[in-house]
């Protein structure tokens, strides 16, 4: 799979801008300002593909990505930005809601991007429990492994792995976005997904 021919689609705001198609779907999910966009460009090989943006809880809708035709990759909003309105949370978190209802047969694996060099916040677990609840395989993505230090790592995987529970079937790929660390498994693990058959 060539993940630079890529394309953006479009941002749903409502459960009727959902794809209606049979293709798979991957899951980015994340809290804000932990990367997601700048893992998506690096995953797809373009700068700037996925807007980065300097304002924390600015994604609100989820934007739909597809990938060389055979699947899409989602990018849900990212949660847990502290300014973020409780009447915006509660409609965004409404619309997560609304995606894993509507598009639950179709997802073959949750991407959840947490910061490396601290422990998984509270929504970040509830986000763990929340793909638990559905059912779904996941893979935890410790982004920004650039900013620790190499006696760092180990603890700090270890604490994401304690925290959100994971199990030894649970891959955690240690990650740089900004250096392209693990860019290529982390690849690879989407292409298996989008690949792979649908137990559900």
């Amino acid at each position: 799979m060539d993940f630079r021919n890529t394309v953006f689609v479009r941002s749903a705001a409502k459960r009727a801008d959902f794809p209606k198609d049979d293709r798979p779907r991957v899951i980015f999910a994340g809290r804000s300002n932990v990367g997601k966009s700048s893992t998506i460009n690096c995953v797809v090989g373009r700068k700037g593909f996925a807007r980065v943006s300097s304002v924390p809880g600015k994604t609100v809708f989820v934007n739909l990505f597809l990938l060389e035709d055979r699947g899409w990759l989602v990018d849900l909003p990212g949660y847990g930005y502290s300014k973020t309105s409780q009447k915006e949370r509660e409609r965004y978190s409404r619309l997560i809601e609304e995606y894993f209802a509507e598009d639950r047969e179709q997802i073959r694996r949750i991407y959840l991007i947490v910061d490396a060099r601290h422990k998984p916040t509270a929504d970040d677990v509830s986000m763990a429990e929340w793909v638990r609840y559905y059912g779904k395989p996941m893979t935890v993505v410790a982004n920004k492994l650039d900013k620790l230090k190499k006696s760092e790592i180990e603890p700090n995987l270890a604490r994401i792995r304690e925290t959100l529970a994971l199990t030894d079937a649970d891959l955690l790929i240690p990650f740089s976005a900004e250096k392209g660390t693990n860019c290529d498994l982390l690849k690879s693990d989407i292409q298996k997904a989008i690949e792979e058959k649908s137990d559900v």
